[in-house]
């Protein structure tokens, strides 16, 4: 019975990795979780919490950071930790997801230790520092599970063997594609959401925008403010320059405001399913808001060039009178689904690769495919 561990250090990457966790885990795997990051930390929910929540799975944790550390510290950290866990568990495949220092850390170990690691969602472009840790991730992977055709093409570009590279949409589509198992009013009550009618926000600093998050989200904030409508706030991911948003999110009034640091993906499912629109720079806005109908305000650089599709409306910060007509045109607004990053079967793709004898007998030695 082969031994898989995902790598999860945010309630992001959790969402997506969980789908293909659950199938591999009906399919006879060994499946385990190794918890570090956002999800150790109390002030961003202790999300650790619903790692704890999925059955017959391992579950093991690792704090690699305290309040405030550098980029590079967490990464040190993060690679100490988990070479040490490594070397205790002797995992068959790890998988990472995306463009996260953790992931990075994660991904050196087992390149360094000839460990089979697959990479999430690799090959995507968002013109933001993330981007970068993306590509060194695909660099250092033995394959690559990726959610798009476009995607597949640059890991290629990137030198990898086609054969390594497996096309099987997002894998947070699964759960959206189904039932979330709760009501729009069980959310609500849960949450002490008190409007139906309602935006979802999620606005994340930009790391090489450090200078500038302040007053972004001030002018955000504002705008949101200044249009009368309801919105659930969603706090930022611990990058720097989160607490230059925080800020400017404790300024919102609270009776059109609901300000969480987390939700349940269940509930966080439902939540969108109901929503008039999502604003801000998560890629929820650009590739699950798509895939429900959903219409979606990408603002800032932060989701660059990740996706199109007519739900999609751009903006910067700074322009108001742009925001402001989205929100009057596009709030409850819905638009034709979009395909663009699967169906919602990525799941099931994943365990017909991991029952294959080809994926396990490949060689891990790497090498440069220039492709012509």
């Amino acid at each position: 019975m082969k031994k898989l561990f995902f790598v999860t250090g945010t309630r992001a990457d959790f969402g997506k990795l969980e789908p293909l966790a659950v199938a591999a885990r009906d399919q006879g795997f060994d499946v385990n979780f190794w918890v570090t990051g956002m999800h150790m930390m109390e002030r961003y929910g202790l999300t650790k919490i619903e790692v704890q929540r999925v059955q017959g799975v391992g579950v093991s944790e690792f704090s690699n950071q305290y309040e405030g550390d550098p980029q590079d510290v967490i990464l040190a950290k993060t690679v100490l930790g988990f070479s040490e866990f490594v070397r205790d568990h002797q995992p068959d495949l790890v998988i990472v997801h995306g463009d996260r220092i953790e992931a990075l850390a994660c991904a050196i170990v087992c390149a360094t230790n000839y460990i089979r690691c697959a990479h999430v969602e690799g090959g995507e472009v968002s013109g933001t520092i993330d981007e970068l840790f993306r590509h060194c991730n695909t660099k250092l992977a033995f394959c690559h599970f990726v959610s798009s055709h476009s995607a597949a093409e640059r890991v290629a570009r990137l030198g990898e063997p086609k054969e390594s590279i497996y096309v099987i949409g997002s894998p947070e589509l699964d759960f959206h594609s189904k039932p979330s198992g709760v009501s729009i009013e069980m959310v609500r009550n849960h949450y002490d959401i008190p409007f139906s009618d309602y935006g979802i926000c999620t606005f994340h600093p930009v790391t090489s925008e450090q200078d500038t998050m302040a007053e972004q989200a001030s002018n955000l904030f504002g705008t949101l403010d200044a249009s009368g409508k309801n919105f659930v706030v969603i706090l930022p991911n611990n990058d720097p320059g989160t607490d230059d948003i925080m800020a400017a999110i404790h300024k919102l009034p609270t009776d059109r405001f609901r300000i969480l640091p987390s939700m349940r993906f269940s509930h966080f499912s439902e939540l969108m399913k109901n929503a008039a629109c999502i604003v801000g720079n998560s890629s929820a806005g650009v590739r699950e808001a798509p895939f429900l109908s959903i219409p979606s305000l990408d603002v800032g650089t932060r989701q660059n060039a990740r996706a199109q599709s007519a739900s999609i409306t751009s903006a910067r910060a700074e322009e108001r009178e742009r925001i402001l007509a989205f929100l009057e045109k596009d709030w409850g607004k819905r638009y034709p689904a979009s395909d663009n990053f699967g169906l919602g079967s990525a799941s099931e793709r994943f365990v017909e690769i991991m029952h294959q004898d080809a994926f396990w007998q490949a060689k891990l030695q790497k090498v440069f495919v220039d492709h012509v």
